[in-house]
């Protein structure tokens, strides 16, 4: 059984290495066969709507990328609310709705959209992968030891980058935390970075039992002091990254591969929650350590056992896919618990046609500066009878806006 097991992992490694041929090897072939290549290796690669020629000015942070057909002017204050419209029985996408066909309401009060663009844009997408010896520890327990734990989290973030993301429109940052987040790339259309990303994990292996998922999402949503970019290698240990919180005129989202557990973060899960609700970025996750969960459920005791974090109970896992669940919906984005790797392809599917169908929607919410927690829905009336059609299409969407305190 031993040398089965490792000849299983092995296959499996092998299998992941291939993955990364067409990025690393035939896909920077694509890319240099469109545009011109650097004349030098570039460290630091440049963010959406940056340049590397110093004599060419920035875009300013209201132009929306031209890919857009249908666009209104850019307010300066302003409640971003993205929406994915689909069929209730068929669960099939709506494409092709206008402005017109929407309605955005605030504590049941209608706020006139002044923002709107429809779905025919790039995406621009953080990787948030959870790279912990925990997570590792739960998948390799659910594998019965057929394969590295880690692969339960490196697989579906391999395929996404390979099957899902096209540069050069499409940008893509990845973040991996365990302790602490640390960014591996900053967003990036380069698919010979993309590859760097991929083969630097599957190099590695975690190092620390600890997950703080809150910390994690907190950077990557609002920025802040972390870790150097990894392939950037900086000189200093410590840099600032900017996350989503600067990106504009782009159609944002987050993807989260993650067990859920969070055990040493410096925010809480109510700061998390809040942070994930202010930024008006869906968050789409694929739930890890789930067969695990299935297969050890009933002979895992209540609560935590004595080591902690080594040794999760029912509660702390049932707490960990409540919390996954929450930031899915409040978001706007969706949860999904895999707990087969035959049903990875279905799911990751499933997210890049979210991502790319959202409609984005933009209100000013006027002065209050109160603080409080305002109540969002989006409603649509896809024929244009003037009624809205919540028995026939479902509308997903952020679910709160919290108010600014003066």
């Amino acid at each position: 059984m031993k040398s089965l097991s490792a000849r299983r992992a092995f296959a499996l490694a092998v299998a992941l290495s291939f993955l990364t041929l067409p990025i690393s090897g035939l896909g920077v072939a694509r890319a240099q066969s469109r545009r011109t290549p650097p004349q030098a290796p570039q460290k630091k690669n440049p963010r959406p709507g940056q340049t590397t020629d110093p004599q060419q000015e920035p875009l300013p942070p209201d132009v929306v990328n031209d890919k857009n057909p249908e666009i209104v002017k850019v307010t300066s204050s302003l409640v971003n609310v993205e929406a994915v419209v689909y069929d209730k029985k068929t669960k099939q996408i709506v494409t092709g709705l206008k402005k017109e066909n929407f309605a955005v309401f605030e504590d049941n009060i209608q706020k006139e959209i002044t923002n709107f663009s429809t779905p025919e844009a790039p995406i621009t997408v953080a990787v948030v992968l959870e790279y912990s010896k925990l997570g590792a520890a739960l998948g390799a327990a659910g594998s019965g030891g057929m394969e590295p734990g880690q692969y339960e989290m490196l697989r579906p973030m391999a395929m996404f980058l390979q099957q899902f993301i096209k540069p050069p429109d499409d940008y893509v940052s990845v973040v991996a935390y365990d302790m602490r987040p640390t960014p591996l790339t900053d967003f990036t259309n380069d698919p010979g970075r993309i590859g760097q990303v991929i083969n630097l994990l599957l190099r590695n292996r975690p190092a620390s039992r600890e997950a703080n998922l809150f910390d994690a999402l907190k950077l990557v949503l609002v920025g802040g002091r972390a870790d150097s970019v990894v392939l950037e290698n900086s000189e200093q240990r410590t840099a600032e990254y900017e996350g989503m919180a600067t990106l504009q005129g782009r159609r944002r989202a987050v993807f989260l591969i993650s067990t859920g557990i969070d055990t040493f973060s410096k925010i809480n899960y109510d700061e998390a929650r809040k942070i994930a609700q202010n930024a008006g970025v869906p968050i789409y996750i694929v739930g890890t350590g789930n067969l695990f969960f299935k297969r050890y459920g009933d002979q895992m005791g209540a609560l935590d056992g004595l080591s902690g974090s080594t040794d999760p109970g029912r509660m702390t896992m049932l707490q960990a896919q409540n919390a996954l669940r929450t930031f899915a919906e409040e978001t706007g984005g969706a949860y999904f618990p895999v707990t087969f790797e035959g049903e990875l392809p279905a799911a990751l599917q499933t997210i890049n046609a979210l991502m790319r169908n959202q409609y984005s929607l933009g209100y000013n919410p006027g002065e209050r500066r109160d603080g409080k927690r305002r109540k969002l829905v989006v409603k649509v009336d896809v024929n244009g009878d003037g009624q809205y059609d919540d028995k026939e299409f479902i509308v997903k969407s952020r679910q709160f806006y919290n108010a600014p305190k003066s």
